[in-house]
């Protein structure tokens, strides 16, 4: 396979190293994928170079491996045996852009793969600020599920789109006038609400509903 696959890169773009550039990943990187085998390289690579050439992924990786089911390109291959997959972790989600295209990974961590049952799908973001402390502090990672469904976030914390142009992470309360966006830290930062109209007209969307917390040790 890593043969063919070099010849087609030479065929099409004259050099890997021309290649390489086309794709944004370092020669050095697609050369050892070449020499070595692909089955072991990171998935965000592979899957540049599977759309780049127009392959398929399972094409690319042998059967011993899969790619997680997660509904994100960038996770990470994982061992077939294993209960675990990783998902990707964001610094930030900037609005506007759907989870599965947002590109800020700070890094990867492992969930339970039982939690993707179902075409679940689930994310991570890094805390930053202390608009929700002392429940979340600056640093900790909160795994999200991709929800979109405001009934569902009714009374959860979550991370909401708001008017295609600000994120944030608030406790969301629904109430026949509209939706209140809760800081806990309700002593230096304000409650938000907005009208059923306000959710039509800006937009306001719910983009995932906080599952879990992890908090990192010195």
């Amino acid at each position: 396979m890593e043969e063919e696959l070099k010849k087609m890169i030479i065929e099409k773009y004259g050099s890997v190293m021309q290649f390489s550039k086309k794709i944004d990943v370092p020669y050095t990187t697609i050369d050892t994928i070449l020499k070595r085998g692909i089955d072991n390289s990171n998935v965000t690579n592979v899957i540049k170079i599977c759309k780049e050439l127009k392959l398929s992924v399972e094409e690319m990786v042998d059967n011993k491996k899969l790619i997680s089911q997660l509904n994100f390109d960038n996770a990470e291959i994982i061992d077939i045996d294993t209960n675990m997959i990783k998902i990707p972790v964001y610094g930030t989600i900037k609005a506007g852009i759907p989870i599965e295209s947002q590109t800020d990974i700070t890094e990867y961590v492992e969930i339970p793969k039982d939690w993707t049952k179902g075409g679940k799908s689930f994310y991570g973001i890094k805390i930053s600020g202390d608009s929700m402390y002392p429940k979340y502090n600056e640093g900790d990672i909160v795994i999200f599920e991709y929800i979109q469904d405001f009934e569902t976030a009714n009374g959860k914390d979550c991370a909401i789109m708001i008017n295609g142009s600000e994120s944030t992470f608030k406790k969301v309360l629904l109430n026949d006038q509209g939706i209140v966006l809760q800081p806990y830290n309700m002593g230096v930062y304000d409650v938000m609400m907005y009208s059923n109209q306000q959710i039509e007209d800006l937009p306001i969307k719910v983009v995932g509903v906080a599952k879990e917390k992890r908090v990192k040790l010195n």
